[in-house]
C-alpha cells in the first residue's frame, strides 16, 4: 500500500521542519531559557559537589589564595606572588570583607583564626574561610560564562550555535575545575577568552569605534596577565589568530579615510602618551634590579631584561599592520589602533595600583622570566643554556603527548572538549574540501594554538587545572565550523551526535568533582609548602611552622 503525500510529509519531515533541525531540537528552551538553564546546573553542580567538600580536599591554592587574603584584611602586605595571583587574592580578600560587614563571615582576618592547637574552632574557622572563597570562584566562572556568552551572540549569527558554544564553555573541564577551586588560571584565561572574542567579532565588521574595542581587548590581555603571567604565551599568539578572521565588510568606515580621521589619530597619540606615562613608574618598578633580584629571576636572553618584551610589542605591532593590509584597513585607522592597543595595555597595567607591591610589578613585565620559575630541569636547561635544538625536541615531544591526550584512547583526560576535537579535525579537512577554506584556516589555527599551548603544559603535566587555557579555543573552532557548514545540521545523524556530545560533556566535566567528593584520604601534601607559603598559619596536622597559643 502507497502512502499519500500528505502522510509521507508527516512522518519525514522537510529541511524546513524544526524537527529535522538538530540545532532547534538540541536548544529547545530558547536563547534567555537556555542560558538560565546553563546558569542552573553550573549552580547545582557547584554545590553538590564543590561548596560542602572538606576544606583541606583542594589544599593546593585553596590555602593560599585565602591566607594572602587573611594577611591583606589584617593590614599586612600581599604574600603571595608566583603568578601573581593579583585579581584572584583581591577577589577574595575584599569578598571576605563585604562578607564580615554583613555580618556572614567571622574568620575575615588572619587575627580571627584560632589557634591550630585548638583544633575544632580552627576547622571552623577555616571550614567557612574556605567555603566563602568556594563561593567567588563560582560566581567568579557564572559572570565568565555570562560573557562568553554575550560575545558569542556578537560573533555567530545564529543564537543557537551561540547557545551551544556557551553549554561547551561552561561544561568544559576547565569551568569544571575552577568554578569550586581557588585558582589563578580562570580571571587569566577568562580575560583573554573576552578579549579573543571581541576581536572576532570586531574584525569581521568595521566601524567607527573599532580602535576602542582594540583599547579594550588589549586591557584585558594585560589584566589577565596581572593573574597569571603564562597569558603572555597565548597573547603572541594572538598576532597570527587574527589574520583569517577579516571578511569583506571589514575595511574601513568612511570615516577612517576622511581628513577628520587624522585628528582622531591625534588624540589616540595624545591618550596612549598620557595613559603610557601614568604606567611607566610600574614598568619601571618592574625592571628594577634589586626588585628583580628578590624575586629570583634569571633574564632569558644575553642577560638583559626587556628585550623580548620589546620583541612581543614589536610583533604586535607587525601583526596588526598585516591585518590591515589583508583587508583594508586604512592607515588612519591602522595608528589609531596601534595608540589605542598602548593606550589599554597601559590602563590595564594601571589596575596594580589597587594594592601596589613592586613585585607584582617585576612579575607581569618580566613573564617569561617568571614562569622559567617553575619550569622542570630539561626545559630550564633549554631556554637558559640557549639549547635550541633540545628546546624544540621538547616541543615535540609536547606536541606529541598532547596529541595522545586528544585521542582518549592513548592517553585518558578528565576534558570533554577532547571529543569535540574529533570532530574539529576532520571538520577543518570538510571545510576544506567544500571551498570553505576561511573558515577552515580559522579553525585550523585556533586548533593549532590550543595544540601549541597544551603541549608547553604538558612540562607540568597538562594538569586539569590549565584546560581553561585551551578549551576556548578548541569550541570557538567548533562553533566557527558549525556555523559555515550549517546544512550538516539537517543530516539524520547530527541530532543524535549532538545528544552524545553533551551528555559526554556533561559526564566527563563532573568526573572530578564527583571523585573529590567520593574522596576519603586525609589532608593533602600541603606540609610541604606550608611553613614557605604560610608562615603565620600553621595546620593542625603539620609540624612546621611552629603553632602559636
Amino acid at each position: 500500500m502507497t502512502a499519500s503525500p500528505d502522510s509521507q510529509t508527516s512522518t519525514s519531515p522537510s529541511p524546513g521542519d524544526p524537527r529535522s533541525d538538530a540545532l532547534a531540537r538540541l536548544t529547545p528552551f530558547g536563547w534567555n531559557g537556555g542560558l538560565a538553564f546553563i546558569l542552573a546546573l553550573l549552580a547545582a553542580s557547584f554545590f553538590l559537589a564543590g561548596y560542602f567538600v572538606i576544606y583541606w580536599r583542594n589544599a593546593d591554592m585553596d590555602f593560599m589564595i585565602v591566607y594572602n587574603a587573611l594577611v591583606m584584611n589584617d593590614g599586612k602586605p600581599q604574600a603571595f606572588f608566583d603568578h601573581p595571583s593579583y585579581f584572584t587574592i583581591l577577589s577574595v580578600k575584599w569578598w571576605f570583607q563585604a562578607m564580615h560587614s554583613l555580618g556572614l563571615l567571622d574568620a575575615w582576618k588572619l587575627s580571627s583564626i584560632p589557634s591550630a592547637l585548638n583544633v575544632p574552632a580552627f576547622d571552623a574557622a577555616m571550614t567557612s574561610a574556605v567555603r566563602a572563597g568556594r563561593i567567588v570562584a563560582w560566581l567568579t566562572a557564572t559572570l565568565f560564562v555570562l560573557g562568553f556568552a554575550a560575545l558569542a551572540r556578537c560573533i555567530f549569527r545564529d543564537w543557537r550555535i551561540a547557545l551551544l558554544a556557551t553549554f561547551a564553555f561552561a561544561f568544559s573541564g576547565g569551568i569544571a575545575v575552577h568554578m569550586r577551586i581557588l585558582r589563578s588560571e580562570l580571571i587569566a584565561a577568562c580575560l583573554f577568552t573576552l578579549a579573543l572574542m571581541l576581536l572576532i567579532a570586531v574584525s569581521r565588521r568595521a566601524g567607527n569605534w573599532r580602535p576602542l574595542a582594540l583599547a579594550g581587548a588589549a586591557a584585558l590581555c594585560v589584566l589577565g596577565m596581572e593573574n597569571k603571567v603564562q597569558i603572555i604565551l597565548l597573547i603572541a599568539a594572538l598576532p597570527v589568530i587574527m589574520l583569517p578572521f577579516g571578511s569583506a565588510d571589514s575595511a574601513s568606515a568612511p570615516f577612517w579615510r576622511g581628513s577628520s580621521a587624522w585628528l582622531a589619530v591625534l588624540l589616540s597619540a595624545i591618550a596612549a602618551g598620557v595613559m603610557l606615562a601614568l604606567a611607566w613608574p610600574l614598568i619601571a618598578a618592574g625592571l628594577e634590579p634589586e626588585s628583580i633580584d628578590i624575586a629570583q629571576l634569571h633574564a632569558l636572553i644575553a642577560g638583559r631584561f626587556g628585550i623580548y618584551q620589546i620583541a612581543l610589542l614589536g610583533w604586535i605591532g607587525a601583526g596588526m599592520i598585516a591585518f590591515a593590509a589583508l583587508w583594508r584597513v586604512s592607515a588612519a585607522e591602522t595608528l589609531a589602533s596601534v595608540f589605542a592597543v598602548a593606550a589599554g595595555a597601559s590602563l590595564g597595567l594601571l589596575a596594580l595600583y589597587l594594592e601596589y607591591d613592586p613585585q607584582n610589578a617585576v612579575a607581569v613585565i618580566n613573564p617569561i622570566e617568571k614562569m622559567l620559575v617553575f619550569a622542570d630541569a630539561p626545559a630550564t636547561s633549554a631556554t637558559e643554556g640557549g639549547k635550541i635544538w633540545a628546546a624544540i625536541a621538547l616541543l615535540f615531544d609536547g606536541v606529541k603527548s598532547v596529541l595522545q591526550r586528544y585521542t582518549f584512547v592513548l592517553f585518558t583526560s578528565p576534558r570533554p572538549t577532547v571529543f569535540l576535537t574529533w570532530l574539529v579535525f576532520p571538520g577543518i579537512v570538510y571545510a576544506w574540501l567544500r571551498g570553505e577554506r576561511q573558515t577552515a584556516i580559522q579553525a585550523a589555527i585556533l586548533l593549532l594554538s590550543a595544540i601549541g599551548i597544551d603541549a608547553l603544559g604538558v612540562r607540568r603535566n597538562l594538569k586539569a587545572e590549565y584546560f581553561i587555557l585551551t578549551d576556548p579555543l578548541i569550541i570557538l573552532a567548533g562553533a566557527l565550523l558549525l556555523e559555515k557548514l550549517s546544512d550538516l545540521r539537517f543530516s539524520k545523524w547530527a541530532y543524535p551526535i549532538g545528544v552524545a556530545l553533551i551528555v559526554a560533556h556533561v559526564a566527563v566535566s563532573q568526573a572530578e568533582p564527583v571523585k573529590h567528593v567520593l574522596k576519603r584520604s586525609g589532608p593533602e601534601y600541603i606540609c610541604e609548602w606550608n611553613e614557605y607559603y604560610e608562615p603565620l598559619l600553621p595546620m593542625p596536622w603539620c609540624d612546621k611552622p611552629p603553632k602559636r597559643p
